[in-house]
């Protein structure tokens, strides 16, 4: 075998469809082949002894050289190569990931009565996240049950479900899509999106931290992430306002929304 190489990302995921190339000291190209669905390539053809330049390649990541020697045997062992994000940004591997509602919170956080805060969160929600080779032009779409706000007290939780709040009759769902991210960091984003709530759709970003990639009890890989973003009741049409005393509101106009977020690669969920 004349050359043997496994081509990574950071955090271990395969490079589909890498391609290396070699060429020797005058720069003529002996050798290029492209990585399997498991990110390892692999050539028969010997190659004759000497100094070798490699490069690696691939859509979406920065290009990786490097220096080969091939002793007698004719073989190249290369070991892993890995490839870094275009701009240092980092997401999971290209494909579809399912948010896991059991395994992620989406809150919201009001100020009330001017010095303390009230905290939510909606219990029934869903979407997908789609990761795209170029990572610019991934996408993000999730859905929210408004119905399902839950701040632990029964008479706020039937006032904000209300056309004073959340309107759930007549605006069941809260549904976020975005059109798309810049990264802010190695693991850092701005997902730009548009945001549909209380009938009402305006431009909202969040502030997105990737957290990483694991296996799950069940069988899959699992994706974490972190979001914030701050909404302002009145861009909603949401302009309830309780003065209890001296200009004091009773709810605060401005939430700080959070997210933690599970998805699951694919798009079923395999446990619980």
């Amino acid at each position: 075998m004349g050359l043997r190489a496994q081509v990574r990302t950071r955090d271990g995921w395969a490079v589909q469809h890498a391609v290396v190339t070699v060429t020797d000291m005058t720069g003529a190209q002996v050798l290029r082949e492209t990585a399997d669905a498991d990110g390892t390539v692999r050539s028969a053809a010997p190659l004759s002894t000497g100094a070798y330049t490699v490069v690696v390649t691939a859509l979406g990541y920065a290009p990786a050289a490097s220096t080969a020697m091939v002793t007698a045997s004719g073989r190249a062992e290369i070991g892993t190569v890995v490839l870094a994000r275009q701009g240092g940004a980092e997401l999971p591997p290209p494909g579809t990931w399912s948010i896991d509602p059991a395994h992620s919170s989406v809150g919201a956080v009001a100020q009330h009565l001017g010095i303390s805060s009230v905290s939510g969160r909606f219990t029934d929600f869903g979407g997908r996240i789609a990761i795209a080779p170029d990572l610019g032009s991934s996408r993000v779409e999730a859905v929210i049950r408004a119905a399902t706000i839950d701040t632990g007290n029964g008479l706020r939780d039937k006032h904000l479900r209300s056309p004073d709040f959340l309107d759930v009759e007549q605006y069941p769902e809260i549904v976020y899509r975005s059109h798309g991210l810049t990264p802010t960091g190695t693991d850092r984003w701005t997902v730009h999106g548009t945001l549909s709530l209380h009938g009402v759709v305006r431009d909202v970003d969040l502030d997105l931290a990737y957290l990483g990639t694991g296996p799950d009890p069940w069988g899959g890989v699992r994706a974490a992430f972190r979001a914030t973003a701050e909404l302002h009741r009145e861009d909603f049409a949401m302009n309830y306002n309780q003065v209890v005393q001296a200009g004091i509101s009773a709810i605060g106009t401005t939430l700080k929304i959070e997210l933690a977020i599970q998805a699951v690669q694919g798009d079923a969920l395999p446990g619980v």
